[in-house]
């Protein structure tokens, strides 16, 4: 167990570790290093654009994904303008992008899964085929227009 002094170290640092052994931030700490006020940090967390971590003494703790999502909060607010109410709005947006992106890479992959399985098959038989083709090699007319 860390002696008194250790421990004030460690949290002057403003950095610790946790049992998923990745680095976490004070509130202090992340402030300076985004030139913010810790109470623009808590306005946002208030709003639910961030939510940090929290010790058993209720201190905030922010990770890398946390730094991460106030980096980009914060180009938003501050080089394009933004308002925390259009914030909020295109992170939901940002968010349902990437569900729909990874609905859709499940569904290609199955799709292609599918394929292979019935390439291994073999071909179709015609009587089972929605629409028949005829055998190979024959040519067949169609009417244009």
């Amino acid at each position: 167990m860390a002696s008194a002094p250790e421990g004030r170290a460690r949290r002057r640092a403003g950095r610790e570790k946790r049992r998923d052994n990745k680095s976490y931030y004070m509130i202090s700490v992340v402030a300076e290093r985004f030139e913010v006020h810790p109470q623009t940090l808590r306005l946002y967390e208030r709003e639910g654009l961030v939510k940090p971590s929290r010790t058993q003494g209720n201190t905030r703790l922010y990770s890398e994904d946390d730094l991460e999502r106030l980096s980009f909060i914060l180009n938003l607010t501050r080089e394009l303008g933004v308002n925390l109410a259009g914030v909020e709005i295109i992170m939901n947006l940002r968010r349902r992008i990437e569900r729909m992106q990874e609905d859709m890479d499940r569904f290609i992959s199955e799709v292609r899964h599918e394929l292979s399985r019935r390439r291994q098959e073999g071909p179709i038989e015609s009587s089972r085929a929605l629409v028949k083709v005829p055998a190979a090699g024959r040519a067949f007319k169609t009417d244009k227009g």
